[in-house]
């Protein structure tokens, strides 16, 4: 169940949604056991509400936003971690687990913009996040021996709710202030340069600083170019600091935030009336990345990577349009100067759509994946290539009235898989497979 509120008046502008999904399934499972069992049920509130284009003064105008969360998720059936039989017969029925959490969160920002300075615009932005996981609740049929595996509880089969000290992850709240300024300034009647510094600091681990930059070249009608850096960082999750007493991954106090720094070179050019191509080169590293370690979550080592993709667009005639691109890239492991794995040092993408007499459209794509190599320390094969072909036929009725549309994906029945990590807690031998030939119909009416 999906629901949503948009309202505005004047400057003014409230948002609300509710957003309900009930007797989910875990596919691969929770621990890479599959689980026929286990059902997850989440429930999403959320408002915000929003004043923008105030005017300070001249050439001023600032814009103010506060929004609230709320969000909790269940498990009304407790997930199968593991099956019957587990751990030496230790667990007939299975290893049983629920971990559920509520968490509420409010979040305030205020962005003002300056246009006073002849050839800058300046902008400028406030914020201050309160994210509150408030409650938690653990639901299982087992603990942990001094190894970390499950062993079953001393009062019998039956799942059980534990104390919170001895759940799955106790509550925690965090707090994040931000300050950023930017600067968009015409250096020439050609040439824009964009500048940015932003800085957040969390309650619970710190400070960051992060700096983005932009030359833009428009130099000519039909050719555009930039070049462009800019740095990033993803902050630990919860459940990655703090998470214990869990058979699958422990948490990690300690934890930094990891870090991506990228550079990258574009170019668009419209080669005629009827034909775009766009070249993106790009270079990239990544430090202390997140990744399990020893069944738990630590900053591991480095990775940097390269490439480019290229893409045209081609429209042929007032009935056909081509599109396609072509990406490459490599990327390798610091730790062990070896290929990273899990992307696809190729792939090639190809599209048609054809507007047939009487309002039909006609779309026809080709996706081919190839040369996956295995993350270091991964001893199976490469994951296999493939190519899929998708095929489409919609109607197109204008603004109002019925719509159809109907399709076949991956026409040829390809086994097509993508590569699943393979560690100590989590193991699929032959990854993850994708859908293989279907079909669907949809039909839309507009009022």
């Amino acid at each position: 169940m999906d629901g949503s509120l948009d309202l505005s008046y004047q400057k003014w502008r409230l948002r609300a949604g509710y957003k309900l999904r009930d007797h989910a399934e875990t596919g691969v499972g929770i621990a890479a056991a599959l689980d026929p069992v286990g059902r997850a049920k989440s429930e999403r509130v959320n408002a915000d509400l929003s004043l923008s284009g105030l005017e300070l003064g001249q050439d001023w105008d600032l814009s103010l936003t506060a929004s609230y969360l709320h969000f909790t998720q269940q498990f009304p059936e407790p997930l199968r971690l593991f099956p019957p039989g587990a751990f030496g017969g230790s667990f007939p029925e299975g290893v049983f687990g629920a971990p559920n959490t509520w968490e509420q969160q409010w979040r305030f920002s205020a962005v003002s913009a300056y246009t006073g300075f002849k050839d800058h615009n300046l902008r400028f932005g406030v914020g201050h996040d309160d994210l509150d996981l408030y409650r938690t609740q653990e639901i299982k049929n087992f603990t942990l021996n001094g190894d970390g595996l499950p062993v079953p509880l001393l009062s019998g089969p039956q799942a059980q709710e534990f104390p919170v000290d001895q759940s799955f992850l106790t509550p925690h709240r965090r707090a994040i202030s931000y300050v950023y300024a930017q600067d968009e300034w015409r250096v020439a009647r050609d040439w824009t340069f964009t500048g940015g510094l932003r800085h957040d600091r969390y309650s619970d681990f710190g400070g960051t600083n992060n700096p983005r930059a932009a030359l833009v070249w428009d130099a000519s009608l039909d050719w555009t170019a930039k070049l462009l850096y800019g740095r990033a960082f993803r902050a630990p999750a919860f459940a990655e600091l703090y998470s214990i007493n869990n058979p699958v991954v422990r948490g990690n106090p300690d934890l930094k935030p990891e870090t991506i720094s990228t550079w990258e070179a574009a170019f668009a050019w419209q080669a005629r009336p009827d034909t775009d191509v766009n070249l993106s080169l790009f270079r990239y590293r990544m430090k202390d990345i997140i990744r399990i370690s020893d069944k738990a979550w630590s900053n591991t080592g480095a990775q940097h990577g390269h490439g480019f993709e290229l893409e045209s667009i081609w429209r042929a005639s007032r009935t056909v349009r081509l599109q396609g691109h072509y990406a490459w890239q490599r990327s390798i492991d610091e730790t062990r100067d070896q290929d990273a794995g899990f992307a696809p040092r190729h792939h090639v993408f190809g599209r048609v759509d054809w507007s047939v007499t009487g309002g039909l459209l006609l779309g026809a794509q080709v996706n081919l994946v190839a040369d996956r190599k295995r993350a270091a320390g991964d001893t199976r094969p490469d994951v296999p290539d493939y190519t899929t072909v998708d095929l489409s036929l919609r109607t197109n009725s204008g603004r109002r009235g019925w719509e159809f549309a109907g399709g076949i994906r991956n026409l040829f029945d390809a086994d097509a898989r993508e590569p699943a990590p393979a560690t100590p807690s989590i193991s699929i031998p032959n990854d993850l497979p994708l859908a293989r030939r279907s079909f669907y119909l949809q039909a839309i009416y507009r009022l």
